[in-house]
């Protein structure tokens, strides 16, 4: 999508992903644009269906799965009318519409002729996301690339047929699945008499199945020639081995089991797959960690992975954060103290928190916060393996491993006197670095798995997160890092219509631009509706505005229009300080 919009940007284009629905799931275009966009129905989360938009070019090839062009008033939607549209259908490996890929552009020649050069382009780019998606899936497949051209296979690769190890096909692209017809070799599809999986490369090929699985070994540029059975043509062959199989996300990926809690915290991030590495050969050695990293980027779920893939995964694990406990408690709740202490002493005295965690992990949140006399007695703590709680003559033997955490640079605390560097040194055994999620690889991963994780707190039926709201993600610079993400994830849950949800069920600043209404202006107002509170004062049409105007003031409609959630647009209506109609009358 990207590398396509920067191909097409300078000529004015914009570039949008639709859902097998119609739904725009992706949309790339010029930010200060946005209000021509809204205007003319070019943005994240809109309905492009026949249905609901009548004739346009993401909708049409939706119904007609042919790339095409969709020009001026070829379109039905009035606001559509100065576009010109070029769509080209993206089909999954069993030839069902995936999603559907398009370029339009604002201002272009009265013929519709002139956008021809558009739809090669959508079209190969369009094969180049099909391609893509058929190799990622079928990666733990031998996959066999097969061109009419020797110089070109190995670029080409423009037939493409996954196969099990005896040669029985298992998938082939859409160019696949034509030279598999050509041939007479059809694809099985509902109800059709044979199975695909009973066909074999060796069908198509005249060849035995190990001249195509040796293609590397026994031939100098990695192609042999292939001449097919039926109508004896030359076809040029290459192969791609399979890569090693990937657990499934959320499965650990190694084959100790103890690993999985550390397995799940990352996918493919480079940044994060060395650190797990590094926090596996740690996991049971007895040495103290750091682990540093911005607010919000998982330390506490560190520590927690590190404890429970540690063999002390059965004995406590005792969270402490330095920042959040008062400063007149926390030498009680870490130390703990003797029957009659001080003053509103508990009779019985209490058992402090290093001692509860006792055999197990002790997680020191924020211990760049912790005042500098409490330093001096965990560095005992940490030097002994002992403490003593206020009031006691003997200390305490502990059994402990102390994960601590700051967002801090402790070394800057260090210079300003407001750290212990002796007790730096006892912490840091050894360090662990969380990268800010915006830099992530997996950001996908994480969506997927945090949202995952909360419907199973929740009871009822299971929602869908849609297209359009992943790209909004994804698109989101996270400041607030993985705790934002939750943060979000969880809103939106809770707002979601349907069992879906949708771009609007989203916080609105992690909407990144993709929605951005104007401010309530003051004055120089155009016509318009009423500003609450203020009779004499309009408001310029924004976006929202105008939908609910267009659509008589039906919420439900100017939702779907917009591809909002209802209590959403009831929101932005309250902070735009729009009323309806009727309400200006009844007051």
């Amino acid at each position: 999508m990207e590398q396509l919009y920067r191909q097409v940007r300078p000529l004015d284009y914009v570039v949008l992903l639709a859902d097998a629905r119609g739904i725009a799931v992706q949309f790339l275009g010029e930010r200060g644009a946005q209000r021509e966009h809204q205007r003319t129905g070019l943005y994240l989360g809109a309905d492009y269906s026949e249905a609901y938009a009548g004739t346009s070019a993401v909708g049409t090839c939706i119904h007609e799965q042919t790339p095409l062009t969709c020009h001026h008033r070829d379109h039905f939607n009035t606001h559509h009318i100065a576009l010109t549209c070029t769509a080209a259908p993206i089909f999954d490996p069993d030839g069902q519409l995936l999603a559907v890929l398009d370029i339009s552009a604002y201002q272009s020649p009265e013929t519709k002729a002139s956008q021809t050069f558009a739809l090669q382009v959508v079209k190969h780019y369009a094969r180049m996301i099909e391609d893509a998606y058929f190799l990622q899936r079928y990666s733990g497949h031998h996959i066999v690339c097969l061109d009419r051209s020797r110089e070109f296979v190995q670029i080409n690769r423009r037939y493409l047929l996954a196969i099990d190890e005896d040669g029985t096909l298992v998938a082939a692209n859409t160019a696949g699945r034509k030279l598999l017809r050509h041939h007479e070799l059809p694809l099985a599809g509902p109800g059709e008499a044979r199975p695909f999986r009973a066909w074999n490369i060796q069908d198509l090929l005249d060849a035995e199945i190990n001249e195509v699985l040796d293609i590397q070994r026994h031939s100098d540029d990695g192609v042999r020639a292939f001449r097919t059975h039926r109508h004896h043509e030359l076809h040029f062959g290459t192969l791609i081995e399979p890569q090693r199989r990937r657990a499934p996300q959320g499965e650990p990926r190694r084959q100790d089991s103890s690993l999985a809690p550390l397995e799940t915290l990352a996918d493919d991030d480079p940044a994060m797959r060395d650190t797990l590495t590094r926090a596996a050969r740690l996991r049971n050695e007895p040495i103290n960690i750091l682990v540093m990293g911005e607010t919000g980027t998982g330390k506490e779920r560190m520590a927690r992975a590190l404890h429970e893939s540690s063999r002390r995964r059965d004995k406590p694990f005792v969270a402490i954060n330095c920042a959040a406990m008062p400063e007149s408690l926390i030498e009680s709740e870490l130390f703990g103290y003797e029957p009659g202490s001080f003053t509103g002493a508990k009779s019985k005295g209490m058992k402090g928190l290093i001692a509860q965690a006792d055999g197990g992990t002790l997680f020191l949140d924020e211990i760049g916060d912790m005042p500098l006399q409490l330093q001096t007695r965990l560095l005992r703590v940490l030097a002994e393996q002992e403490v003593l709680p206020i009031g006691a003559s003997r200390p305490v033997k502990v059994d402990l491993r102390v994960v601590a955490a700051t967002h801090r640079d402790l070394r800057g605390l260090i210079d300003q006197g407001r750290f212990r560097e002796d007790l730096f040194y006892r912490l840091n055994g050894a360090s662990l670095r969380l990268p800010p999620l915006r830099e992530r690889a997996d950001q996908g991963y994480l969506i997927r798995r945090l949202f995952d994780e909360l419907q199973a707190e929740r009871e009822g039926p299971r929602a869908r997160l849609r297209g359009d709201a992943m790209s909004a993600l994804l698109a989101y610079p996270w400041p607030g890092n993985i705790r934002e993400l939750h943060n979000a994830l969880r809103y939106a849950l809770a707002t979601c219509e349907n069992d879906e949800v949708v771009v609007g069920d989203l916080p609105e600043e992690c909407l990144s631009g993709h929605y951005a209404y104007p401010a309530v202006p003051s004055h120089d107002a155009t016509a318009g509706g009423r500003i609450a509170g203020h009779p004499a004062v309009t408001r310029p049409m924004d976006p929202l505005h105008e939908a609910l105007r267009r659509r008589r003031w039906n919420i439900s409609a100017v939702a779907r229009e917009l591809g909002l959630s209802r209590p959403t647009i009831y929101r932005r209506m309250k902070r735009l300080g729009i009323t309806p109609p009727h309400q200006h009358d009844a007051s």
